[in-house]
């Protein structure tokens, strides 16, 4: 069974601490002083969050350091424009304070969402249904911006700077309020007919299981995430039990074989506040399943593992986004 490595910090909102787990982050992060230098020009990049519990805005450099930040609890409104101003009003903050200048903007999302995020409908922000991300925040902050599903975000930071930095093939997870993924085979980030490749939360893993938002029943994201373990326990997903913890990292874990045997690839990369909130009960628990699971030769020493960005996975992953899009060419941008 591979051993736990725990992260330095205590992870933040949807890849990071209890969201809908029961310690949602409310209002926007500390401010700085506002810079008195002028601002400079420079290969940073806007880089955008979005969750379904908080949203959060920062600059992130070349290198990958995050250089300012500002993050708000997610409006739970059905009115699309108030979810959109909770978002300006931090990219805008986070623009005003900035003595760098971003020269373009990424954005990781919930998905699922139209190719490019020209259109997103996340399952847990009900007030967005088709609505026009990427075309709004381009007429918001006047550069060109890439949108992608954040769990697939988190993959491309993963492999610039986390855990997976060096493979060329990895499942990247967030197991937080929802589940996500995004796969990188043979050193190239999955996009599918939609963009929305590596979607692991809708693998199923009870088939008689919960219904799950998406429709289906048994969904790795109606039995694992925060929102699903609270709807079972009555309780937020941060007080769970051992025998709840370890059931999370099991059928994980089972998803996680499906996919290793399916892609033949070695390596699970996993966030989120429930996965590393749980740490060595959830990833124990999964690495044991895998081994059950992986009885081929080629998807034996798959192993998982907690992602090593933790409280920056986000902005640093919707950074990534935009390093990718620019660097790929693909979904245009504005």
């Amino acid at each position: 069974m591979g051993a736990f490595t725990a992260t330095t910090e205590h992870p933040v909102g949807d890849v990071g601490p209890v969201a809908a787990d029961g310690l949602p982050v409310r209002g926007a992060a500390p401010a700085r002083p506002r810079p008195s230098a002028a601002p400079v020009a420079s290969d940073a990049v806007l880089a955008v969050d979005i969750g379904g519990t908080k949203m959060e805005a920062g600059v992130v450099d070349a290198a990958g350091r995050i250089v300012e930040r500002s993050r708000t609890a997610t409006p739970s409104s059905t009115d699309p424009d108030e979810v959109f101003d909770a978002l300006s009003t931090i990219v805008s903050e986070v623009l005003d304070r900035t003595t760098v200048v971003p020269t373009t903007c990424g954005v990781g999302c919930g998905g699922p969402m139209a190719p490019g995020g020209e259109t997103v409908s996340p399952l847990n922000i009900p007030g967005w249904r088709g609505f026009p991300l990427r075309a709004r925040l381009a007429d918001l902050v006047g550069l060109p911006v890439s949108v992608d599903n954040d769990a697939k975000a988190l993959a491309l930071g993963e492999g610039w700077l986390g855990a997976a930095r060096g493979h060329g093939d990895y499942l990247a997870m967030v197991v937080s309020t929802g589940v996500g993924g995004g796969i990188v085979l043979d050193g190239r980030l999955l996009d599918g007919t939609g963009g929305n490749a590596g979607h692991i939360g809708h693998v199923v893993v009870e088939p008689d299981g919960r219904a799950c938002a998406c429709g289906g029943r048994g969904c790795l994201e109606a039995e694992v995430s925060g929102t699903a373990i609270a709807a079972v326990t009555g309780r937020p997903a941060a007080e769970a039990d051992l025998a709840m913890r370890t059931r999370c990292g099991t059928l994980v874990g089972r998803a996680v074989a499906s996919v290793a045997n399916l892609l033949d690839l070695q390596l699970a990369v996993v966030a989120g506040s429930v996965a590393l909130g749980y740490g060595q009960d959830f990833f124990g628990a999964a690495q044991d399943e895998i081994e059950l699971r992986c009885g081929l030769e080629f998807a034996r020493p798959t192993r998982i593992l907690p992602g090593g960005l933790g409280a920056d996975g986000p902005l640093t992953g919707a950074a990534a986004v935009a390093r990718h899009r620019t660097a790929v060419g693909e979904y245009g941008v504005r």
